[in-house]
C-alpha cells in the first residue's frame, strides 16, 4: 500500500474473494449492457404502395425495438441495369422515416443488391 515508507507496507489480501468480486463486477457490466441486432428488410425496386407501407411498419418496430434495420433492394434480371429504380426506392424509404431513423451508412452497391442501414434516432 505505501512501497515509498521505510520499511515497506503492505496490504495482506484474500486472493479467492478478490476474484470473486471482480467476476460479479463483470456480470454486472453485462446485465446492464444493450444488444443492438440489425434487422433485415428485403424489398423490391417495383414493390406496390400497399406492401410498402407494410415493410415501412415494420422498419419503424424495429426502431422502436433500438435495433437497427438494414433495408435491401433486390435486383433480379435485367433490373440490375435500373439500378437508379432502387436508389429511388432507398430514397423513398430515408423520407419516410426521417422522423424515427438515421441513415447510418449511405445506399450503396453490393452485387446485385442496393443497402442501405438505418439506426433509431437518439432522443434526449
Amino acid at each position: 500500500m505505501a512501497p515509498q515508507a521505510d520499511p515497506p507496507v503492505c496490504k495482506i489480501m484474500d486472493y479467492g474473494r478478490y476474484k470473486y468480486q471482480l467476476s460479479k463486477k463483470s456480470q454486472e457490466a453485462k446485465r446492464k449492457q444493450t444488444v443492438i441486432q440489425v434487422k433485415e428488410i428485403k424489398i423490391r425496386p417495383k414493390t406496390d404502395e400497399h406492401d410498402f407501407q407494410t415493410k415501412i411498419r415494420h422498419i419503424k418496430r424495429f426502431l422502436a425495438q433500438k435495433d437497427k434495420a438494414k433495408v435491401t433492394v433486390v435486383l433480379r434480371g435485367r433490373e440490375v441495369m435500373y439500378k437508379e429504380q432502387a436508389y429511388q426506392m432507398l430514397q423513398r424509404i430515408e423520407n419516410a422515416l426521417k422522423d424515427e431513423a438515421v441513415v447510418e451508412s449511405p445506399p450503396r452497391e453490393e452485387g446485385k443488391n442496393v443497402v442501405m442501414v438505418l439506426s433509431p434516432k437518439v432522443t434526449k
